[in-house]
């Protein structure tokens, strides 16, 4: 049984007493039976259902029920079995594929940051007149999820409560970020996600740009052949010495250039067609989108190689929402774009260009968090076809929080990753110098929220999480506990950081 309007007058009239409790009144839905929503005290969250005692609705969903007045009260645990159930009973918390429009991922390494993305969707949409851009609370990488100790059911619980709290009901989506294996793949598709975020950077010969001709020439020849179906000449004989005409440019393609072309990317799209086709004989083809990251590699992705690899892929039947090039530039964790202002608008544009004439689709900006300089090019150049996602800054965003309410757990926690930073950022593109980082006796309480507006101090918070969500540094669970009493606190800052980067994405 569906539950899709929202609470009525009839409905608020009934509200059942609960005692110690706050409800969040843009979590209630009903029906004419049923009354869906959730409250807490200033640690818990508690699913609250009011209906009659047959209702078919119950039977998913487990809790403390008591009956009185010829209706049922349910309390349940916002756990995984409820979760399950409520995207069963509102069809609008089901993730799915969200097709072409400007979207923005939120990811959210703490499992508590999606009402205030809720509400910064909300707000920005309000102020641009309606203009929608389609959210996707549940996007988390494989090895962020290691470090931080979820699973893919986490994830997608965790946002589908934060939504269902804030009121969400349009569309949404769940992004497996960064995957590598089919083993990967299989974990997600389990738990539900429909965004597929292949990164095949392990294969993509980054030398390629600088191996001498000979060497260049035998690593073309050593390519995998037959997973690419296709053969050296072949290969020449589709794109050598040809033009390709896009809009306002032309990519030419000489023979060298496609060959080094082929040995940087080429091991790389024959596993993404490898990934793709694995993930087409288990969903249904309307029922996931693909997205192809090569954005974590040394050297940016020149036109002519975007051009290859769209190319390539296409004609293997691989078919993709959104693809991440290696922009000119440094995309660091947690800051601002460095580079050439002017140089990413010619990069971008012509990146732009060919993803509307090979697809169209949407170009993905990664480690897009923070990077306000760029929004505005990027949303004018893409004309629509954007994705941008974010993910630590959240996390960052959650230390403020605690940096106000509780500065003794914080100094534990900057304190922590000074100590872990050089082993941590390994993993990362991040440029941070601990010898600008002041030790945290050096502060007072009242100077530790602008800490992290200093890019090297907040570099080193933003890549150590892992080690800060350890369970044996017996951080974690004051850090969770005190965000959720403090829950108000966290949503104010976070709808004030995340409308920063939506803002400019829907006026562009």
């Amino acid at each position: 049984m569906d539950v899709e309007s929202p609470v009525n007058q009839t409905a608020a009239t009934r509200l059942p007493d609960l005692p110690g409790l706050d409800v969040h009144l843009a979590s209630q839905v009903s029906n004419d039976d049923a009354l869906l929503m959730l409250a807490s005290d200033d640690r818990h969250r508690l699913l609250v259902i009011l209906t009659r005692p047959e209702d078919p609705l119950l039977d998913g969903f487990r809790g403390e029920r008591t009956e009185r007045d010829g209706q049922v009260l349910l309390l349940g645990p916002t756990d995984h079995t409820n979760a399950v159930a409520l995207r069963a009973a509102l069809p609008g918390l089901r993730p799915r594929p969200l097709g072409a429009q400007t979207s923005v991922g939120m990811g959210d390494r703490l499992g508590v940051a999606t009402p205030g993305h809720v509400r910064a969707a909300l707000s920005v949409s309000r102020k641009s007149g309606g203009r929608a851009l389609a959210p996707i609370f549940a996007q988390q990488s494989i090895r962020e999820m290691s470090r931080a100790g979820r699973t893919p059911d986490d994830v997608l619980d965790d946002a589908t409560w934060g939504a269902f709290q804030e009121g969400w009901r349009d569309r949404l989506g769940a992004d497996a970020d960064h995957l590598k294996t089919v083993a990967d793949v299989d974990t997600c598709v389990a738990a539900g996600f429909t965004l597929f975020t292949i990164d095949p950077g392990e294969h993509v010969e980054a030398s390629a740009d600088t191996l001498d001709e000979a060497t260049v020439r035998d690593r073309y020849a050593a390519l995998p052949w037959s997973e690419l179906e296709s053969s050296p000449n072949g290969l020449l004989g589709c794109y050598a010495g040809r033009h390709f005409d896009l809009e306002d440019r032309r990519i030419v393609l000489n023979e060298e250039e496609l060959i080094r072309a082929a040995v940087k990317y080429g091991r790389a799209v024959a596993q993404v067609a490898g990934m793709y086709r694995h993930l087409a004989a288990i969903r249904p083809p309307d029922g996931f989108e693909f997205e192809v990251s090569v954005d974590e590699t040394p050297s940016p992705t020149s036109h002519a190689e975007h051009y290859y690899v769209a190319r390539e892929l296409a004609r293997l039947g691989v078919r993709w929402v959104s693809l991440a090039p290696r922009f000119v530039g440094r995309f660091e964790k947690g800051v601002d774009y460095l580079g050439d202002l002017a140089d990413f608008e010619r990069d971008f544009a012509g990146h732009a260009a060919i993803a509307r004439c090979m697809g169209p689709y949407k170009l993905s900006l990664h480690s897009g968090s923070d990077k306000f300089s760029i929004y505005g090019i990027a949303a004018e150049h893409a004309r629509g076809l954007l994705h941008l996602k974010t993910s630590g800054t959240s996390y960052v965003e959650a230390l403020r929080t605690i940096a106000y309410v509780a500065p003794g757990l914080f100094r534990q926690i900057y304190d922590l990753a000074v100590l872990r930073y050089e082993s941590d950022r390994m993993s990362y593109h991040v440029s941070a110098d601990l010898r600008r980082v002041p030790p945290s006796s050096g502060l007072a309480d009242a100077d530790l929220p602008g800490c992290l507006d200093v890019f090297d101090t907040r570099q080193v918070l933003h890549v150590t999480f892992g080690s800060v969500l350890a369970a044996e540094r017996g951080l974690r669970t004051p850090l969770l506990d005190t965000l959720r009493q403090h829950s108000a606190e966290y949503r104010a800052i976070l709808e004030h950081h995340f409308a920063r980067h939506l803002a400019p994405l829907a006026s562009g």
